[in-house]
């Protein structure tokens, strides 16, 4: 089946421009501009569907780097599965999940990875790729990431957080980022002080600060700030490079922005709720509502100026991707374990659906351009993770995951709307968006188009990923 999507503007990280995008059964085969007679127009006039564009962007599908789907955490697990989740996903005009395998300490690496293809195989909407959390840094895990290497996993997630969980001491992760020097992965790091925090939330609880604000005021950023120096400080050592997750205290970004201009190769990622969600409006809402925007590292102050910031940051490109790390729990039964105990509240928004839109809404706003859009969603974290060109441009030989978004379409979001995650509730309820998903390709398959889904369970594939290609 062959797909003519004409009259767009096909939007890269280098600008829009008016073009015609030819989709031959799973790639794209041809982008011509009008006036071209090109081969590629000439098998456009046969092609068997033929979408119009008009006034509208045709970009490359979402790649989500940051996703944990069915994630074991805190009593619980996250509430989307493989299923739900990437189905939610492409109606947010994502096509690409990178999601996280786990290990703990005394679990086998290898198994640890079957389990979640196991999990995943067979029941995703669109396609997916995994990194591997290590949650135990020993010989055996250290020798596993290089079998994992060959694999298609080329990055590993270490956590400075969580003691007792996936936690690892200093010694661990210098270990592992050898490791990830010699054999060309990207060591990936959740950067708080877990220790501090421990001895901060038991002094809080101690006290009788029960409510959810208390998380983030126990995880201050300064806890955030000096982990981040200390994972760049073992990187340096190493030469291995370093991706920082979830970024979200604009002192840290600081630091990360200070090691990137000594010509450091580390990477800072943000994700939407640290944009425009905050301590002051959501985290503190009265009773126990607040818990629904409980996730680490925290939501910040709004006062101290975190938010702004952060958008800076990624116009200067010292923040490089935009991810969800999308861990969804439901209010009832979930959240509603930390009742009188915020430390007992899993970790975790959902926002998969939401990213392009909430994006979107930045550059309606001022905040980034419309090929800072793309980058930050699609292109830059398709190249740091080893996908691209396959996944992250519109251009021959790629994989056809296009997005048709209308700027002049409305997208009203709540649970009882645009909502399709596995939660019962969002935490974006009530945000409204100058922009609307219109129509969703997975390789080559209209999986979306005018407000109905189209594609279906299994239609998704496993991607081996490469070595990222900002190395150096």
């Amino acid at each position: 089946m062959t797909i003519l999507i004409k009259n767009g503007q096909v939007v890269s990280p280098q600008g829009a421009i008016a073009a015609d995008v030819l989709v031959d059964r799973e790639k794209i085969v041809a982008v011509f501009t009008p006036g071209d007679t090109s081969l590629g127009k000439e098998l456009a006039s046969s092609a068997d569907t033929v979408i119009d564009a008009a006034r509208k962007y045709v970009i490359p599908g979402g790649v989500d780097a940051h996703t944990h789907m069915e994630l074991p955490f805190g009593g619980t697990y996250a509430s989307d599965t493989f299923d739900t989740g990437t189905l939610a996903a492409a109606w947010g005009g994502t096509t690409t999940i990178i999601d996280f395998a786990v290990q703990k300490t005394g679990e086998r690496v290898q198994d640890c990875l079957a389990a979640w293809h196991e999990k995943a195989n067979g029941n995703t909407h669109i396609d997916y790729a995994f990194h591997q959390i290590l949650g135990g840094v020993d010989d055996d895990s250290l020798k596993a990431m290089d079998e994992l290497v060959n694999e298609g996993i080329t990055s590993f997630k270490l956590f400075m957080a969580y003691p007792g969980v996936y936690y690892s001491d200093d010694g661990q992760i210098l270990r592992a980022m050898q490791a990830a020097s010699n054999n060309g992965s990207m060591i990936m790091m959740h950067a708080e002080n877990g220790i501090a925090i421990d001895v901060l939330v038991a002094q809080a609880l101690a006290e009788g600060k029960t409510d959810p604000k208390y998380h983030s005021l126990t995880r201050p950023w300064e806890t955030e700030a000096e982990a981040t120096n200390r994972a760049i400080m073992l990187s340096r050592i190493t030469g291995a490079p370093l991706y920082i997750v979830h970024m979200s205290a604009k002192q840290a970004v600081q630091v990360l922005q200070s090691a990137k201009n000594e010509g450091l190769n580390v990477f800072g990622e943000t994700c939407p709720q640290y944009l425009y969600l905050s301590l002051e409006e959501q985290l503190s809402q009265p009773g126990f509502e607040g818990a629904k925007w409980v996730c680490s590292t925290p939501l910040r102050s709004k006062e101290e100026g975190h938010q702004e910031e952060l958008w800076k940051y990624l116009r200067t490109n010292d923040l490089s991707i935009v991810s969800t790390d999308h861990c969804p729990f439901c209010f009832k039964e979930q959240k509603e374990l930390g009742l009188g105990n915020f430390a007992a509240i899993p970790n975790g928004i959902g926002s998969v659906e939401h990213r392009l839109d909430l994006l979107y809404q930045g550059v309606v706003n001022g905040h980034i351009s419309l090929a800072r859009w793309v980058e930050i969603c699609s292109t830059t974290p398709a190249r740091m993770f080893g996908l691209y060109p396959q996944k992250g441009v519109i251009a021959p030989g790629s994989d056809a995951d296009i997005v048709i978004y209308d700027p002049a379409g409305r997208t009203e979001i709540g649970f009882h709307k645009t909502h399709h995650m596995n939660m019962d509730h969002s935490a974006w309820e009530g945000f409204n968006i100058d922009g609307h998903v219109d129509t969703v390709i997975s390789r080559g398959k209209v999986v979306v188009d005018n407000n109905t889904y189209l594609g279906h369970k299994g239609h998704g594939k496993f991607l081996k990923r490469g070595l990222s290609q900002y190395l150096i």
